[in-house]
């Protein structure tokens, strides 16, 4: 039976990536897929009908109803979501720690659902990693936005009368995004500064030609992510971190942590330190913001400083995007199709570390946790392993409004 990969319209008006290119296409091609499109869906990242040899049709009803597997950019609707089959594959950005109600919804149905932010940050994935390469557009276009929202020059300027001094750029975070915004800064002629919590990054912003600021606190975690700091190293690392800050002309904030709120990292004590006219980029606004007086999709006059609060920076260039967007998906979904066949291997860790729900369940340990709902994770060495457990119940129904967070600590700031 021939595999086929369905793509329907956004949901989200404002969404202009799309999970399929051509270039993807011949790839699922060569692999025996058959691609259903709803006719839209590619528009917004200016791709016509003409350029994807594709199956067109004109609902997502139509889509789902063809598809073994959907791809999408964002959750569907509610009304799209309730027409999906048990067994059937949702995969492709599906925000699993936003509501207990939709992951209880996805279960109840037995949707296998693939929410690629819960990819595992694991060297073998990187070819996968949405995350990373979604964010990278986001520290990018982050620079941007400080460089034509400031007052200053970026890079130094000679002129008749003399030489106008570069803009002092800090950008707090250097995880993939950071990195980017501190590239790109450097590659617009800004002094730039990084930080980081994680000691070991600090390689990584010098080898940009950036200065790390140092506040003599370490905190170094496992995987990759950060610790979390005693009241005393918050407020030694507060102390070093304004004084940098009072000297900045743009600051970019990236700090995010998975399944929390964004941490507050820029206070307005340290905002009030900054000089007039200068500009503080929030990437983190969409989950709370880095900086006190963060409004997501808005800019604000918050003391001396312009404060912007951006959101879906990715879909501000979704030609880019996209093709990054679809090359993830297609590495993830490439090793489940064997002969033609989708044939999924449970015991790989990448695939079961991605599941948010799977047989009638919550699947993924941490949105669980987060959410405040019961799990059951896939189990890989079991040939049975697509059979539910009888001896646990299915996801109740979940009033959304009733479920309170459960707290965790396992993971901190990570850019």
């Amino acid at each position: 039976m021939t595999v086929v990969i369905g793509v329907p319209a956004n949901a989200d008006p404002a969404e202009t990536r799309t999970p399929i290119v051509p270039d993807v296409v011949k790839k699922l091609d060569a692999l025996g897929v058959q691609l259903v499109v709803e006719r839209g869906a590619t528009q917004g990242a200016f791709l016509l009908e003409d350029d994807l040899a594709v199956t067109w049709v004109d609902s997502t009803a139509e889509v789902i109803s063809a598809a073994q597997i959907v791809w999408t950019t964002g959750n569907l609707t509610p009304e799209a979501e309730a027409q999906l089959r048990p067994g059937q594959i949702l995969m492709g950005l599906l925000a699993p720690y936003s509501s207990a109600e939709h992951a209880s919804r996805l279960a109840q149905q037995g949707v296998t659902a693939f929410a690629m932010e819960l990819l595992p940050r694991i060297s073998r994935a990187q070819s996968m990693d949405i995350l990373s390469s979604q964010g990278a557009a986001s520290g990018y276009q982050c620079a941007l936005i400080g460089a034509t929202r400031s007052p200053k020059f970026f890079p130094m300027l000679t002129y008749a009368a003399g030489t106008i001094r570069p803009a002092r750029v800090l950008v707090v975070g250097a995880g993939v995004a950071g990195l980017q915004a501190i590239a790109t800064a450097k590659r617009l002629g800004a002094i730039v500064e990084g930080y980081d919590v994680r000691p070991e990054t600090r390689e990584q912003v010098e080898s940009l030609g950036a200065k790390f600021v140092d506040t003599g606190v370490s905190a170094a975690g496992t995987g990759g992510y950060a610790r979390e700091l005693t009241e005393d190293e918050k407020a030694q690392q507060a102390a070093a971190l304004a004084k940098a800050i009072g000297k900045t002309d743009v600051l970019i904030t990236t700090a995010a942590v998975p399944g929390k709120k964004a941490p507050v990292i820029v206070t307005r004590a340290m905002l009030d330190g900054m000089r007039p006219g200068s500009v503080v980029v929030d990437m983190a606004a969409e989950t709370g913001g880095n900086v006190e007086g963060t409004v997501a999709g808005k800019e604000m006059r918050v003391g001396p400083a312009h404060v912007v609060g951006p959101v879906n920076l990715p879909a501000r260039m979704p030609v880019h995007t996209s093709e990054m967007f679809s090359r993830n998906l297609y590495n993830f979904t490439a090793p489940m199709i064997t002969d033609g066949e989708l044939v999924i291997d449970w015991s790989d860790e990448v695939i079961r570390g991605t599941a948010l729900t799977h047989g009638g369940y919550v699947a993924h340990q941490s949105v669980g946790k987060v959410l405040g709902l019961q799990t059951v994770a896939v189990r890989a060495a079991d040939p049975l392993a697509d059979q539910a457990p009888t001896d646990v119940q299915p996801a109740p129904a979940v009033d959304a409004t009733a479920v309170q967070p459960l707290p965790t600590t396992d993971q901190e700031p990570q850019a």
